[in-house]
C-alpha cells in the first residue's frame, strides 16, 4: 500500500476553486435547513426521559402512541430502534409537568404498558436528564468547541508560525460547518456522543493538517526559492502514502462501528465517517488555499543568497503555478 502512492506528482491544489464551490454549496444547503427547521437535540440537552422497549411481537405504533396519550404522556416520540420489535419512547420537556422529577415519567410509561402488554415486553434501558442539567451540558459542549479553536491557534502559532495557525483554524471551522450540515441533512440527533464525535473530527482534521504543514515547513527550508504553490503540492504528495494508510484504517474501523455497534453508537460512527472525508478535504482544499492567500498578502522573508540578509519579498512563481493558484 505504501509503495503504490510513492513518489507521486499529482497537482492537488489546481482544482481548489471547484472544490471550494462544492463544499460552500453543501454548507449553505445544510445550515439553511438548520436555520429554518432547527436541530434535533437529544434529552442530554433538552431534558426528559428516553426508554428503549423490546416487545415479544411487533406492536402497532399508532396503538402505542394512543395508549401514552390516554395515560397522560402527551407528545411523546416513538421511533423504531433497529428492528420492528424494539422502539424508543422519548418524552421531552415533561419533567417540569411532573414536579421536576424525570423518573416519574418512566414510571408512568412503564405502568401504562404493563397494563396492556404485561410480560410481553421489557424495558432495555432508561435515561433521564433534568432540563437544568441539559442546559448546562449544551453550554459546556459549545465552550469545549470554542476552547479547542483557541488552543489550536495558540499551539500552531507557537509550533510553526501565525500564518499556519490561521489556515489551520479556518480549515477546522470549515470541518465544523460541514459536519453540522451533514448532521442536519442526515437528521442525526445531537447528543453528548455526537458532540464527542465532532471534537474527535476536529482533532483528526488538525492532525492531518499539521502533518502536511510540517512537511511544507521542511520543504520551505530546503527549497527557499521554490514557489509556495509547488511546495504545498510536493508536501501533499510526499505525505500521501501515510495519509492513505491512516485514512483507510480509520475508515475501516468506523464502518465496522456503523455495521455492528448498534443504534446507540451509530450517530458517533456516522459523524466520524464523514469527518474522515471532510478532514482530509479541508487539509488540502481549504488550509492550502488560505496559506497561499496569506503568502500573497504577507510574503515570507527569504534570503537573497546563502548566508545573506533576509529581505521581505514574495517567493518567485512560474506563470503556470501562479495561474493555477489563482493569485495573480
Amino acid at each position: 500500500m505504501l509503495r503504490i502512492f510513492y513518489n507521486t506528482h499529482y497537482d492537488f491544489i489546481r482544482p481548489w476553486r471547484i472544490m471550494v464551490a462544492l463544499t460552500v454549496g453543501f454548507i449553505v444547503i445544510g445550515l439553511s435547513s438548520l436555520v429554518f427547521t432547527g436541530i434535533r437535540y437529544s434529552i442530554d440537552f433538552t431534558g426528559g426521559t428516553i426508554m428503549q422497549l423490546r416487545f415479544d411481537q411487533p406492536p402497532d405504533v399508532s396503538r402505542l402512541r394512543s395508549l401514552l396519550d390516554q395515560g397522560g404522556v402527551h407528545n411523546a416520540e416513538i421511533q423504531s430502534f433497529g428492528s420492528n420489535r424494539e422502539y424508543t419512547v422519548r418524552a421531552q420537556d415533561l419533567a417540569a409537568s411532573h414536579g421536576g422529577s424525570t423518573d416519574s415519567v418512566a414510571t408512568e410509561v412503564r405502568g401504562i404498558f404493563d397494563k396492556v402488554f404485561g410480560k410481553q415486553y421489557q424495558v432495555v434501558r432508561t435515561e433521564s436528564v433534568g432540563p437544568r442539567v441539559g442546559s448546562e451540558l449544551r453550554t459546556g459542549a459549545i465552550k469545549a468547541v470554542l476552547l479547542s479553536f483557541l488552543l489550536t491557534l495558540i499551539y500552531l502559532a507557537w509550533r510553526f508560525e501565525w500564518r499556519f495557525g490561521v489556515a489551520a483554524v479556518i480549515a477546522t471551522a470549515h470541518d465544523i460547518c460541514t459536519t453540522l450540515a451533514f448532521i442536519k441533512l442526515m437528521n442525526i440527533e445531537v447528543s453528548l456522543t455526537v458532540v464527542a464525535g465532532i471534537l474527535t473530527v476536529i482533532g483528526y482534521s488538525l492532525n492531518d493538517t499539521i502533518i502536511i504543514f510540517d512537511r511544507v515547513r521542511e520543504n520551505l527550508r530546503r527549497r527557499r526559492r521554490e514557489p509556495l504553490y509547488d511546495t504545498i503540492n510536493r508536501s501533499v504528495n510526499e505525505t500521501l502514502p501515510r495519509s492513505v494508510m491512516t485514512h483507510a484504517t480509520a475508515l475501516a474501523a468506523t464502518i465496522a462501528l456503523l455495521i455492528f455497534a448498534g443504534e446507540v453508537i451509530r450517530p458517533f460512527a456516522w459523524v466520524m465517517a464523514f469527518g474522515i472525508f471532510t478532514g482530509t478535504f479541508s487539509s488540502i482544499y481549504v488550509a492550502a488555499p488560505v496559506l497561499l492567500w496569506i503568502e500573497r498578502r504577507w510574503p515570507r522573508e527569504v534570503s537573497t543568497a546563502q548566508g545573506g540578509p533576509a529581505i521581505k519579498k514574495p517567493a518567485p512563481r512560474s506563470q503556470k503555478s501562479t495561474e493555477a493558484a489563482g493569485v495573480r
